[in-house]
């Protein structure tokens, strides 16, 4: 019999595109379970590869799409799957309204094993479309899972911390050893989930926040006092106008005080 390894290996990985595809099925099939899928739900799979996850969500029919930038990998799962819904595009492209054939309200259930290379580009991507997502089951490299569940006052805890559970909740599920792939990364995985319909934070001005965020860990080791000058000179704003103790660091601060400065700033901008 022949191994699931020894049949990706005919695929020829691409190794500017981030490939390391999954091959097993146990692991798989157990993803694939963490969707939790209802008759309201459209599932959006990311990056499908060469139908590891996909296979498990053929009877899903219009319910069900896949976004692959691989136009090879595109054209063999046409030809394996003809009646599902497959577009062949790069994800971070993606027009949620456009591209995507049937879209439910907030319903979306995003799957995906994601090139590791781009992961933070991605997770942005779905948080500027959290509107239409219910939730997320990625499989990401385990350094970067432990990031986005990084809590204040810890080396981990960055951009991608505070960003991630403004917008969602990060919850890792399981690991994944590097043999679970063709060809094995030198890192080992996990699969998370992040939950967009349970956060009770509210931002007026996502561009606003993102620039205070990135503002304030630009300059990691100073105060955020020092950090946020340039910005607030920019966008003339003065730290008076704050009932804030500024001679904190970054990582000091708790997702929602930057959610409230955040706030304060659109006030204050207009």
């Amino acid at each position: 019999m022949v191994s699931n390894t020894e049949k990706y290996k005919k695929y020829k990985p691409k190794k500017f595109l981030g490939q390391n595809f999954l091959v097993d099925d146990n692991i798989a099939r157990k993803i694939s379970r963490t969707v939790e899928f209802s008759k309201d739900d459209f599932v959006l799979e990311i990056g499908p590869g060469h139908g590891a996850l996909t296979r498990y969500f053929t009877d899903y029919g219009d319910n069900y799409a896949a976004v692959e930038i691989d136009k090879s990998a595109f054209e063999n799962l046409k030809e394996k799957y003809p009646k599902v819904n497959f577009i062949h595009k790069d994800f971070l492209k993606l027009d949620f309204i456009k591209d995507i054939p049937v879209i439910p309200s907030g319903n979306i259930k995003v799957i995906g094993n994601i090139p590791y290379n781009i992961t933070s580009e991605i997770l942005f991507k779905l948080f500027d479309n959290r509107d239409y997502i219910h939730s997320a089951v990625l499989m990401v490299q385990k350094e970067v899972a432990q990031r986005l569940i990084a809590i204040s006052d810890t080396k981990e805890y960055g951009i991608l911390a505070v960003q991630t559970q403004a917008n969602c909740i990060p919850k890792i599920l399981f690991s994944v050893p590097p043999t679970a792939f063709f060809p094995k990364p030198r890192v080992n995985s996990s699969v998370i989930k992040l939950d967009f319909r349970t956060v009770s934070f509210e931002i007026s001005n996502y561009e606003h926040f993102r620039l205070l965020v990135r503002n304030a860990f630009g300059k990691r080791r100073k105060t955020i006092r020092n950090s946020l000058m340039g910005f607030f000179e920019e966008k003339g704003l003065s730290f008076a106008d704050f009932d804030f103790d500024f001679s904190r660091r970054a990582e000091n601060l708790k997702v929602h005080e930057y959610i409230m400065l955040s706030q304060k700033i659109t006030k204050l901008l207009g």
